[in-house]
């Protein structure tokens, strides 16, 4: 197993209640972006430094991450990152399924026409980039509009949330090619919603939602099992 490279999109966040907090956010995001993966040992060392903070911080937030499930410790050698279980993937998609489609139900219902725009502005920012196959900048635009769906609803701590989630099923890989699911197709399952919320139809988009996390949710299981069926398959 090789070492930590340092890696320049990695990068402490500003606003964390805490350094601790600060570092396991760090790390959620590199684990997000592809830069982090499973199965890679990483220094505790060359974190602290890439990230400018001491290591004590560097240990507590990765002993948060370890107790959340998404690292694990390694005694004098550093953490390597967990690829989520089956019962990981069905918690993170309950949990979803509980906070957001009562979340699109509260924007379409209590929604500005700004926080409106804002949508439909990450949907054509999806669109856009569907239409190019540009993944890079998709799936920044999908959680984008599942944030501000969250956040129009007047639920930013659900919105954290949901962020850390999606941090751990990123593990597995966008689910595009699970199920010969693409972008568009992607795309035009987030269509109704957002249709919905600036139709104010609260209980269309609460609909929209709950079907497209519960397909969303079904595909990750099937991405899990072929994982498991196919080991020697790169993360």
């Amino acid at each position: 197993m090789s070492n930590m490279l340092l890696v320049p999109s990695l990068r402490l966040p500003t606003g964390a209640p805490s350094l601790a907090d600060a570092v396991a956010q760090a790390v959620r995001d590199g684990v997000a972006s592809g830069e982090l993966v499973p199965d890679r040992t990483y220094s505790v060392y060359q974190l602290a430094e890439l990230l400018g903070v001491s290591r004590s911080p560097v240990r507590d937030g990765l002993l948060r991450l370890a107790e959340a499930g998404l690292v694990a410790i390694r005694r004098n050698r550093g953490f390597t990152v967990l690829p989520p279980r089956a019962h990981d993937i069905e918690e993170i998609v309950e949990i979803r399924l509980a906070l957001e489609p009562p979340a699109a139900r509260k924007a379409a219902r209590g929604g500005t026409d700004e926080e409106h725009a804002a949508i439909r502005a990450a949907l054509d920012a999806m669109a856009a980039a569907a239409g190019r196959g540009d993944e890079a900048a998709f799936w920044p635009a999908d959680r984008a509009l599942h944030d501000l769906l969250l956040r129009t609803a007047g639920n930013a701590r659900a919105a954290t949330i949901v962020a850390q989630l999606r941090s751990t099923t990123a593990l597995l890989g966008p689910p595009t090619t699970a199920g010969g699911r693409t972008l568009a197709q992607i795309h035009a399952e987030h269509e109704p919603v957002v249709k919905a919320v600036l139709a104010r139809d609260g209980a269309a988009a609460e609909r929209a939602m709950r079907t497209h996390l519960e397909t969303t949710g079904a595909l990750l299981m099937a991405r899990l099992t072929d994982r498991e069926t196919d080991p020697v398959t790169p993360p």
